[in-house]
């Protein structure tokens, strides 16, 4: 008898077979798909050729995978999300926007461009365009890239204070919104997995706080990357604040929410390259690791939901860190890493974390292989991964614009199939 996708998950995350592969597409800004894509799926497997699909994270430009579609691709769960974008506004009043390669989409009100001056768009926080710009995309882009908006740094005046401006209690606009979420996921049998705020701690993508009109402290992603070696108190004083809040917050989440989630996920601070960590393992125990075990102690202590660690590249080295510090679920499990082997990461760490994600290579073989190609490699990396639970299918992050829908769908396929035996 098939179970509930919410079922499905539950044995999933506790390390039991469940009765088919689970799968996450768009639960959250990390196993999402660009929206150019899902708008040729769309036309592909619901015949839908003048539908406009919403953009719902524009900073990566990730589209909607709404009820429809998801039946259609067999997901499983679905993502408990922030009320506002990476660009301060919500996701609201959709308006018609092009993309550059013809796709028309839906974007938010309150996503307003500017040109600059060669082709490209210039967005802006809270889509207020009387302030900079904190977004850019260059003509002929996929997703925007953060402006640099660091102000001269005065040592004698550096206040950990600056960084930790947008970080404090959440509005009941917000709790509502999460409940909202997590209740209709139950109410469908939908497995859900809640994006908590303010866990991050040092996500590059964050720092530069691109919903903030004006930024102070530390916000170019070099001077950060300096700061955590040659300003380590000052970074580590930024955390100890952030954890505070985060830690209110996750019990704000934890009282409202209960078990209508069953996953968390806490952070996507990147450690690993293509062939090995940019960060020492001292350097991670050190700086990070304490407030990944402080959250990760509290969500343990305070819920049921199993937490969800993101960091890509080649971050074998850390994983024993990691289940030290408390994740239960890795992702985007970059198999094309050094290191990243997934027969060698399922047999030594497969009893210890779930892998959510893996199923297919987004750096070569989903964008430039065959077809067949694409089918084969699904196929096996279920077989793998799956073996004896704690896998959940998802692409290895984001699948990116321009990926042949004919790949798309040889992976939907795979999926198919194996989901029938």
């Amino acid at each position: 008898m098939a179970i509930s996708s919410r079922d499905r998950l539950e044995a999933t995350l506790s390390h039991q077979s469940p009765d088919v592969v689970c799968v996450d597409f768009g639960a959250t800004h990390v196993t999402g798909i660009n929206v150019s894509v899902v708008a040729q799926l769309r036309r592909a497997l619901l015949g839908e050729p003048d539908y406009r699909v919403r953009v719902t994270e524009p900073y990566q430009m990730l589209g909607e995978i709404d009820d429809a579609l998801a039946e259609a691709l067999g997901i499983d769960v679905v993502g408990v999300l922030g009320r506002k974008t990476m660009f301060g506004f919500e996701n609201k009043d959709f308006k018609p926007f092009t993309l550059f390669d013809g796709t028309e989409v839906l974007v938010p009100g309150d996503f307003n461009v500017t040109d600059d001056g060669q082709g490209g768009y210039y967005i802006y926080p809270e889509g207020d365009t009387t302030v900079p710009p904190s977004g850019h995309m260059p003509k002929g882009g996929f997703y925007f890239d953060a402006v640099r908006r660091q102000e001269p740094i005065d040592e004698a005046k550096l206040d950990p204070a600056d960084n930790l401006e947008e970080f404090g209690p959440l509005s009941q606009a917000d709790v509502d919104h999460y409940v909202r979420q997590a209740k209709t996921a139950a109410a469908q049998g939908k497995g859900a997995i809640l994006s908590a705020p303010g866990t991050a701690f040092g996500d590059i993508a964050l720092v530069p706080a691109c919903w903030m009109k004006h930024t102070k402290g530390i916000r170019d992603v070099e001077e950060w990357y300096v700061s955590t070696a040659l300003r380590r108190d000052y970074v580590y004083k930024v955390f100890d604040g952030q954890c505070e809040v985060a830690l209110k917050n996750l019990d704000t989440l934890a009282r409202a929410l209960g078990d209508k989630v069953q996953a968390v996920f806490l952070t996507g601070t990147d450690f690993g390259t293509q062939r090995g960590l940019f960060i020492s393992p001292a350097a991670y125990r050190d700086l990070y690791k304490p407030f990944h075990k402080a959250v990760n102690d509290f969500v343990h202590a305070h819920t049921p939901w199993k937490t969800f660690i993101h960091s890509c590249g080649s971050v074998v080295d850390l994983l024993d860190d990691f289940i030290e510090a408390g994740f239960d679920i890795l992702n985007p499990v970059q198999c094309s890493a050094a290191g990243m082997d997934p027969k060698f990461l399922k047999e030594r760490f497969g009893d210890r974390l779930v892998f959510w994600g893996g199923g297919v290579d987004t750096q070569n073989t989903l964008p430039f292989g065959t077809p067949q190609e694409v089918y084969e490699q699904v196929r096996r990396r279920i077989d793998l991964f799956g073996a004896g639970g704690g896998f959940v299918f998802n692409t290895i992050h984001n699948i990116q614009a321009k990926t042949p829908v004919e790949n798309v769908l040889a992976m939907v396929k795979a999926l198919r199939d194996a989901r029938q035996g």
